[in-house]
């Protein structure tokens, strides 16, 4: 009985959220996109007075903000996913603040006493009450723990269930926005949520983190350069991680009096570590914003954050290798190669087109010197030119470009001088001295006959099964009219319109009849049917009137 409440509660939740987000999306001006999404729910919202002078890019950050944490994080998500949304949506969602008030130091209490079991003046020499960063998912305070400065980051109380039912209503979004809008498979929304629910449940537990620097402390224990906080596990836990405090002044607050020869210093130390996590380990940090990076004595450097990391597999890695080499060599046709390799062609690439614009992109830069090509850049660029072709480049390859790039412009405010290409040559130089050993040559031998080997194996299976669903006549071929259904959509919208037009009008002309005729019972000697047929037509004329208001398209 209980859980039966608890269901029919969480549903009246759902419900009540449900209708707060499309009347969020109305006042903002998407209330055409409510409309072809055929949502049933009472709406209360109008646009905003002005609203359609605003851009919709815009637009869409204040919907995101208003929206509250997860669809912040959603926004934040997106923006570093070109490959998903179009350049002007990206500009703007990383304008997106995830900043909020701090929670009360009891609840702090309350946290730490049920994640670690024991009250936190048992466990801490000290603990600050005031929080030093307060975000939606985690708040930060500083605390002295076993004589040892640190920091202790706990997660805000009940996020983790305001998240999940974020989430269902983005799932729902996303299958109505596939069942009446089915242009949008093109771009997955089921599966771009399912990405975003799988990072944003691990970004809720602090664990993943924990591991995350961990790594990152073992990949870089002999490295006099780079310095990664400590993880103190015995006091950590889901909702809780403290870390060694490590002391600094972040990049992006560094003092701009600073010595030159230490800012071109720090640039390059910078770039290395980056390009060391990229080419070297294969394990790198997304997102290195000036924020990100911490500054200590102007000799070392610390990563902060380690919420979003990417990956790079051997063939990842080898196919960055062969790109960043054709790049320095200039090799257009190789560039091409690589980058269809990487990537997937959609069923309306143009390979000719693709080709062709690609090769203009990069004969741009003939006749400069090396020192002059920016190599993030330019691989932002050819990344650009494989999105709008409809190659689908995977995830973590387009957060590498997009580290590479945000490295970059950090190397710029400390040297504006600073070429990207430049510190990556002996990295690159190192992956091709690499790919000629003869171990390499070896290893891909017998990679390659391994795969043979299970192809050969898989081949008469595979042809057995297509035989024998043709044998019993249950092979089937899937055929798709692409936008038919937004038509039958569309035209069931305008008919249902076009009958109550014409039920009102019928209501006038009969009301109107009843009228001139006088029969019937009178009300204020005026013929009731007649009256009762005029305010049924006005009532049926504001609501139509109120629908393709609200749709956008009047």
């Amino acid at each position: 009985m209980v859980e039966l409440f608890g269901g029919i509660h969480r549903k009246i939740e759902q419900i009540k959220r449900s209708r707060e987000i499309v009347n969020i999306l109305i006042k903002h001006g998407f209330g055409h996109f409510i409309a072809q999404l055929d949502i049933k729910l009472p709406l209360l919202g109008k646009p905003g007075e002005g609203v359609e002078k605003i851009p919709v890019p815009v637009r869409a950050r204040l919907v995101l903000e208003e929206l509250g944490p997860a669809f912040v994080k959603f926004g934040q998500m997106l923006s570093l996913r070109p490959d998903l949304v179009p350049e002007e949506y990206v500009h703007e969602f990383r304008k997106l603040q995830d900043s909020v008030p701090g929670f009360g130091f009891e609840e702090v209490r309350s946290i730490i006493q049920e994640e670690l079991g024991s009250a936190i003046d048992e466990l801490f020499y000290s603990f600050e009450r005031e929080p030093i960063a307060a975000a939606s998912i985690a708040q930060v305070h500083r605390a002295v723990l076993e004589g040892k400065d640190v920091i202790v980051k706990l997660q805000r109380p009940m996020i983790g269930e305001t998240v999940e039912a974020d989430l269902d209503i983005l799932f729902n979004l996303a299958r109505l926005v596939v069942k009446h809008i089915p242009e949008s498979e093109l771009y997955n929304p089921v599966g771009i949520v399912e990405e975003f629910a799988k990072a944003i449940r691990k970004e809720l537990d602090f664990a993943v983190e924990g591991r995350h620097m961990d790594k990152f402390a073992k990949n870089f224990e002999d490295d006099p350069v780079v310095c990664v906080p400590a993880v103190y596990w015995d006091f950590s836990s889901k909702k809780i991680l403290v870390m060694d405090y490590i002391k600094g002044t972040k990049v992006g607050e560094l003092d701009k009096e600073l010595d030159e020869s230490i800012r071109l210093d720090l640039a390059e130390k910078i770039a290395r570590s980056c390009l060391k996590q990229i080419l070297v380990h294969g394990f790198f940090h997304a997102d290195p914003h000036p924020g990100n990076i911490l500054v200590i004595r102007n000799e070392r450097i610390a990563f902060l954050d380690f919420g979003i990391v990417g990956r790079v597999d051997d063939y990842m890695k080898e196919k960055l290798g062969s790109v960043f080499v054709a790049v320095i060599r200039r090799d257009t046709n190789k560039i091409i190669d690589e980058f269809l390799d990487i990537g997937m062609l959609d069923e309306e690439t143009s390979l000719p087109e693709f080709k062709e614009d690609l090769s203009e992109l990069i004969e741009t830069y003939y006749g400069t010197t090396l020192g002059q090509v920016n190599i993030s850049t330019l691989m932002n660029e050819v990344l650009m030119v494989s999105l709008r072709h409809r190659i689908r480049i995977p995830t973590d390859f387009v957060l590498l470009i997009k580290a590479l790039v945000t490295v970059e412009g950090v190397c710029r405010q400390l040297n504006p001088e600073f070429n990207l290409t430049e510190v990556s040559k002996p990295f690159v130089e190192s992956l091709i001295v690499e790919r000629m050993h003869p171990r390499y040559f070896i290893n891909r031998v017998i990679e390659n006959l391994s795969e043979l080997n299970e192809l050969v194996k898989a081949f008469p299976r595979r042809i057995d099964n297509i035989l024998s669903q043709l044998e019993k006549g249950k092979l089937l071929i899937d055929l798709e009219h692409k936008g038919l259904n937004r038509l039958i959509s569309e035209m069931d919208v305008a008919s249902n319109r076009l009958s109550v037009s014409l039920i009102i009008s019928s209501l006038i002309v009969g009301s109107s009849v009843v009228l001139l005729t006088g029969t019937g019972p009178l009300l204020f000697e005026l013929p009731v049917f007649g009256i009762i047929g005029y305010i049924m037509a006005a009532v049926l004329g504001m609501v139509l009137v109120l629908s393709i208001l609200r749709s956008g398209r009047f």
